[in-house]
């Protein structure tokens, strides 16, 4: 009887001879020995670290989270500007146990560091590629220059010199709608204004395209930039959002995945557009024409040595990339500008007074007035000194790197220049929170640091 009953109770599948209590067991012996295997490459991992961070003294870690559990507390950059006073030249900073990144804050750092060609670091790079592809920001290597290479004409003075009158065109209709907003007597959020009309700026000039961005309503493009630009800035700081698997599984992930349509759409409308205007037989002979052509239609008609033109990938990438990077870059840094003015009444008058003598009877700036806005220029430099558009640039290092003071990190490194931290370097800057444009006056230039004053980065970008 218990025979019978002990039969009864076997799995269905025993007759193939498969016991699947112990395959239970396999698989527990597995996924454990598994699991064993990360413990120990992960303590390895942190063990190579301190190793390599052990000359570089920075703020005390907690033990799993580093210093992620302090930077999501406030104000990341003024927390990190505190440690850099503690801690000169450079400090390591934590995200997580297993990841680390040197955080360079000196000039003689990042100088050691740009004079290299070290590849951007495969962190926070690679978090940009499902949005903007790998273009030039994200490319390095053989690519990068022949990218680079490529692109070069699509900046040369001749080119620029008509951007004036169209980025003027752009300034005046936003413009014309803070006049209308003013008559409500409500305070405005500019940067939404700024990026639209550095949107349409860039869209005229590079991309050949009227997009009316201005005028329309609610433009979805740039409502994805600013929600893609918040969801990887968020990604950075949530230390498990760095693997894949976990970021694309989570809530935010599917956010991001979503805020990339419009902003993929809108690319290829631009191209495809292009496309079909460039079949047109007089528009073809007018780029002919053209003796330096503008971004895109250098794009769309390059070859390399074997007479191949940029695949669909590729194009797609620099457009994305361009078109975010030209815009969104460029409205951060012309919104921190008009900030600095309305804190600052006395240079903004002085500009003011400045522009007003350049132009004359004149309504609008031209190509050779740029050069004749000294104090402007000034006020802009100060500007970007305090308020960097881009606070930071990162590198994984190809070999070992030794500092003018003798401390070295080893190949495979992490390391992270603060283009924010070097403006306000107190050994660098004499009172350096406070806005002088005074510093970017011939004589006071000459005598500072190749590399105490970055707004564009520096090296390979």
């Amino acid at each position: 009887m218990t025979a019978v009953l002990e039969r009864g109770l076997k799995p269905s599948w025993s007759w193939l001879g498969v016991d699947i209590y112990r395959i239970f067991h396999l698989a527990a012996v597995f996924g454990l020995t598994c699991v064993l295997l990360k413990v120990i490459q992960l303590y390895h991992q942190r063990q190579k670290l301190i190793k390599a961070f052990s000359r570089f003294p920075g703020h005390p870690t907690h033990w799993l989270y580093g210093h992620v559990h302090e930077l999501l507390e406030g104000e990341v950059l003024n927390k990190v500007e505190q440690w850099s006073q503690k801690y000169p030249y450079a400090f390591p900073l934590w995200f997580g146990s297993f990841s680390a990144f040197l955080n360079i804050t000196h000039p003689d750092y990042a100088k050691a560091l740009f004079a290299r060609g070290d590849p951007k670091d495969n962190v926070s790079y690679r978090h940009l590629v499902p949005w903007i592809g790998k273009g030039l920001l994200v490319l390095h290597g053989p690519k990068w220059y022949q990218h680079r290479k490529l692109l070069t004409p699509g900046f040369h003075y001749d080119v620029l010199k008509p951007y004036v009158l169209l980025t003027a065109e752009s300034t005046k209709v936003m413009l014309d709608k803070w006049e209308q907003l003013i008559a409500q007597e409500k305070s405005v959020e500019l940067f939404e204004h700024v990026s639209l009309m550095t949107l349409d700026s860039i869209m005229k000039c590079a991309f050949s395209y009227e997009s009316n961005c201005q005028t329309d309503r609610e433009n979805s493009y740039i409502r994805a930039v600013f929600d893609l630009s918040y969801l990887v800035h968020h990604r950075l700081r949530i230390f498990p959002y760095h693997n894949d698997l976990i970021y694309w599984l989570s809530p935010h992930g599917f956010q991001f995945k979503k805020a990339c349509q419009p902003a993929h759409r809108h690319t290829d409308k631009v191209i495809r557009e292009r496309k079909e205007s460039l079949k047109d037989e007089r528009e073809r002979e007018k780029v002919q024409k053209k003796r330096h052509l503008d971004f895109l239609d250098i794009l769309l008609h390059a070859k390399d040595e074997n007479g191949a033109g940029l695949s669909d990938e590729d194009l797609r990438a620099e457009v994305n990339t361009f078109m975010f990077e030209g815009h969104d870059t460029t409205a951060s840094g012309v919104s921190w500008l008009l900030y600095c003015m309305a804190l600052y009444p006395e240079h903004q008058q002085k500009c003011r007074e400045e522009i007003k003598e350049i132009l004359g009877d004149r309504t609008t700036i031209q190509w050779d007035d740029l050069g004749k806005m000294t104090y402007s220029t000034m006020c802009i430099k100060e500007s970007l000194r305090l308020y960097p558009p881009v606070p930071g640039v990162s590198r994984q290092l190809s070999k070992s790197i030794t500092f003018h003071d003798g401390r070295t990190l080893p190949e495979g490194s992490l390391v992270a220049v603060s283009i924010y931290l070097i403006h306000r370097n107190p050994s660098m800057w004499k009172d350096p929170l406070v806005f002088d444009p005074w510093r970017f006056s011939p004589e006071n230039v000459s005598d500072r640091h190749s590399h105490a004053f970055l707004p564009f980065s520096a090296g390979s970008r």
